[in-house]
């Protein structure tokens, strides 16, 4: 931890520097999670998809609920007898209700799959929005270490410029020979190629930037301002996201859904009860008898040999429960190995920081004493065009190490579960599906949504 404090006050220092060139209106790592919090597709996406699961709740207690129904049958009947015609015709009015009362509890056993299944899509949605925050975060990181890199290597250019004129003058007045001048040259082209591909990368991160967060990238922070989420040790990681990833609790109500499957199609073995009353008014357009009448019927069904199906349906659904079981098995092993992935490449980066700052200031002095080794005549061109390209790659994998840290710092946060906007505090409203849930929940009758459409 001494270790990580040391590393974390450089990136506090070198973020700071940073900062100094920013323009007044920078958008923090925060802001840009919010914005995609709220805006992104993918997460609208699957909010809609929620709340189009929470619906089933209100379909499966809707079983519940008497069937009403008017019937109206109207007729006519001529019949020939030999003798005569005979004709009749008639008209009936009639109201039916049919209400369940005992249906093997497939009713209530339909009512907690959907009621688990809602709940499973509240995990993916979760799971949704942790990738999506993932992704941005990943976005934001790339924009900032491709700006710093093309900024690296425009002085890079800048610095080759000056020893290509350095060489020139020096071959004018025969302290040098050709060669050192077309070696400088070389070194200036291949620099020249290599700020057009950074600029390239930062186009192309921009781009990516721009998808997720929902807006192109201004006046970006170095920072990664949750230190407080990340653990002191991988025992804590671990634990916490077996207890807190979606993709795991999410397999869980999924599971919990299929074993309600199979008390549904068990209870296709056991007896029905239904309940039926009508009233019906008669009118004859021969007489003047217009009766009415009224009917209650209870009616029992009692499987004695269902459909030769039912069987090898609970079967496979009771293969199906167990498959759910297994994939939540499949789900731990995977967060916990992302979870150590995570933990080794923050790790990682933080030894490659500190290493990276070592061989910055190295290469610092070494290309100070090999450009006044020069001029005494001691070193040649190519000693300061190496030196000066030592420098460069430290100054990347310095740039490239730091993205790295707070790139692991996220996906860390990710595999354990605390990747939400409530976690880090995001500066937007909290979508909160329960709401949706609560206005449909007991809704029976209407066509327009909560939100009216």
């Amino acid at each position: 931890m001494q270790r990580r404090k040391i590393v974390s006050i450089a990136a506090i220092s070198a973020a700071a520097m940073f900062c100094l060139s920013a323009p007044a209106a920078a958008e923090t790592v925060a802001q840009a999670l919010a914005s995609a919090y709220a805006n992104n597709p993918e997460i609208n996406s699957a909010r809609a998809q929620t709340r189009a699961d929470d619906e089933n709740v209100p379909i499966a207690r809707a079983a519940r609920l008497p069937e009403i129904e008017i019937v109206n049958t109207t007729s006519a009947r001529r019949t020939d007898a030999g003798i005569g015609d005979n004709e009749s015709a008639g008209s009936s009015i009639g109201l039916l209700v049919t209400q369940p009362v005992f249906t093997g509890f497939r009713v209530t056993n339909s009512i907690r799959e959907a009621e688990s299944g809602v709940l499973a899509s509240r995990e993916l949605l979760r799971n949704t929005v942790q990738n999506v925050l993932f992704d941005g975060a990943q976005a934001y990181m790339d924009v900032l270490r491709d700006a710093q890199i093309l900024d690296i290597r425009r002085k890079n250019v800048l610095f080759l410029d000056e020893q290509v004129r350095a060489a020139n003058e020096r071959f004018n007045v025969g302290e040098n020979t050709r060669t050192d001048v077309a070696q400088a040259r070389a070194r200036l082209a291949d620099a020249r190629s290599g700020v057009s591909l950074a600029e390239a990368n930062l186009q192309i991160s921009r781009a990516t930037y721009r998808q997720i967060i929902g807006h192109d990238p201004n006046g970006l922070i170095e920072a990664f301002p949750y230190e407080q989420l990340v653990p002191g040790d991988l025992g804590t990681a671990i634990a916490v996201s077996q207890d807190l990833h979606p993709a795991i609790l999410a397999s869980i109500h999924q599971a919990d859904a299929q074993g309600f499957v199979v008390n549904q199609i068990e209870g296709e073995l056991l007896p029905t009860v239904f309940l039926e009353g009508g009233v019906d008014h008669d009118e004859s357009f021969d007489t003047d008898l217009d009766p009415n009448s009224a009917i209650i019927v209870g009616r029992v069904s009692i499987p004695l040999f269902p459909s030769g199906s039912v069987y090898p349906r609970i079967r496979q659904a009771k293969e199906e429960y167990g498959l759910r079981r297994i994939e939540i098995d499949v789900n731990r092993d995977r967060v916990r190995a992302a979870v150590v992935s995570a933990w080794a490449q923050l790790e990682a980066a933080e030894d490659a920081i500190v290493a990276a700052n070592e061989g910055v200031e190295a290469a610092e002095i070494a290309l100070s004493g090999v450009q006044e080794e020069q001029r005494v005549g001691q070193r040649t061109t190519l000693d300061v065009l190496d030196a000066q390209q030592e420098l460069l790659d430290a100054r990347e994998t310095l740039v490239l190490a730091r993205r790295g840290r707070i790139v692991a710092s996220f996906a860390l946060l990710s595999a354990m579960g605390r990747l939400t906007a409530e976690e880090l505090a995001l500066p937007t409203a909290v979508y909160d599906p329960t709401e949706h849930y609560g206005a449909v929940r007991g809704r029976f009758i209407g066509v327009s949504t909560p939100d009216g459409r």
